[in-house]
């Protein structure tokens, strides 16, 4: 298997996480949160899959998920009521995406000291960039979940964890 094809079978698996987290989610804004994420990832499915077929000017993966995910959370904030997350599943599978992030960062940065082809390097570190959101935002989730009153730390969030990167 090269390397796109491992990228691509990578982003397609965080695809299918996502999206069985957003399914299993009791809270409508997680779920969003969740599909917002799947859609990410099949996005860089799309730019690994045009960078392997040599394609000139693949698209950018450049997002505004983490303004987009501070949005989904500051409307949490306005229905605190719906807030019910069974902390104990919900933790384990959120832990999880936290280090499928994290290896894939590290993935995407490896290969872009690896490559000497400038463009290639170049969006391998723009999605290394993204699966760096994409792991703030889960451990920004995991804070949240695992508050004793998921509705007091939106209450009390300031964002900057999410507004600084």
């Amino acid at each position: 298997m090269n390397i796109y094809q491992f990228a691509m079978q990578m982003e397609k698996d965080g695809e299918d996480f996502y999206r069985r987290l957003a399914k299993e989610a009791t809270v409508p804004g997680l779920a969003k949160i969740f599909i917002m994420l799947a859609d990410e990832e099949v996005k860089h499915y799309k730019v690994v899959e045009q960078l392997s077929r040599k394609e000139e000017n693949p698209p950018s993966a450049d997002t505004a998920i983490l303004e987009n995910v501070k949005n989904v959370f500051v409307g949490m904030r306005e229905e605190k009521g719906q807030l019910f997350i069974d902390v104990t599943a919900a933790t384990a599978s959120y832990r999880k995406v936290c280090t499928i992030e994290d290896e894939s960062e590290k993935f995407y940065r490896e290969k872009a000291e690896q490559t000497e082809d400038e463009n290639e390097r170049r969006i391998f570190f723009r999605l290394a960039g993204e699966e760096a959101n994409h792991f703030r935002i889960m451990e920004n989730i995991l804070e949240f979940v695992s508050r004793a009153e998921p509705g007091n730390w939106l209450e009390n969030a300031e964002w900057h964890h999410l507004d600084e990167y």
